[in-house]
């Protein structure tokens, strides 16, 4: 039978909120787990302060320019599958980060880590919205847990950052991203149910999208 809007035995809420939990976890994680190690990445890679501060700002760029469209690409093709793609990406992007030659192509790892995020964060909303939609209570608690697992994940992302570069080099704090991810979307693809919408989608602005994109560019290099 195909799931429809409430979840089976074999797609519990629980489940879901812990998949979009893990979603958030990673999207904030790589907020402040880099800090730590900028000085590391900067000796190895023979990059000064400037292309150093890429590194964080070629995230939040990534992430920041395409949060605009990423709901209107979970409408379009569906929450679920945008959300997996979104997981795919940033397992891929993590990946790069930590087998980057250069510092160049390191923040342009982080930037499709940004967009990566970008296609998680909205979709996990509308996952949770749509899996607790009969339940307004559930939703509000399920909502309070999600948040509570980004801010735990945000805090302590300096003190992990710290303990593996202590333990594994600069390298392992995006190899970290990788179990968390494939768990993520492992859970996703077998608990979360496809949403069949009979809401026409929203049409996809791409002139709108790259003007953003070059808007919050150029407010990044004032």
């Amino acid at each position: 039978m195909h799931p429809t809007s409430k979840p089976t035995a074999l797609q519990p809420s629980l489940a879901v909120l812990l998949a979009t939990s893990f979603a958030f976890i990673i999207v904030q994680l790589d907020v402040t787990i880099v800090n730590v190690a900028l000085p590391n990445m900067g000796i190895e890679l023979g990059a000064g302060v400037s292309a150093l501060q890429w590194v964080v700002d070629a995230y939040t760029l990534g992430f920041a320019a395409f949060l605009l469209s990423a709901g209107v690409v979970g409408e379009k093709f569906g929450s679920k599958r945008a959300f997996l793609t979104g997981f795919g990406l940033f397992t891929l992007a993590s990946i790069a980060c930590a087998m980057a030659p250069s510092v160049m192509t390191l923040n342009m790892a982080r930037a499709m880590q940004g967009l990566g995020a970008a296609l998680l964060l909205p979709n996990s909303l509308a996952i949770l919205n749509f899996t607790y939609a009969h339940d307004k209570k559930m939703l509000a608690k399920a909502i309070g847990w999600w948040t509570a697992a980004g801010g735990v994940s945000i805090a302590a992302g300096p003190v992990i950052g710290g303990l593996l570069l202590s333990v594994a080099g600069w390298r392992s704090i995006f190899w970290v991203n990788v179990p968390i991810c494939v768990a993520g979307f492992a859970l996703t693809y077998y608990v979360v149910p496809r949403r069949v919408s009979k809401e026409p989608s929203r049409h996809f602005d791409l002139p709108g999208q790259l003007l953003s994109v070059l808007a919050l560019i150029g407010f990044m290099a004032q």
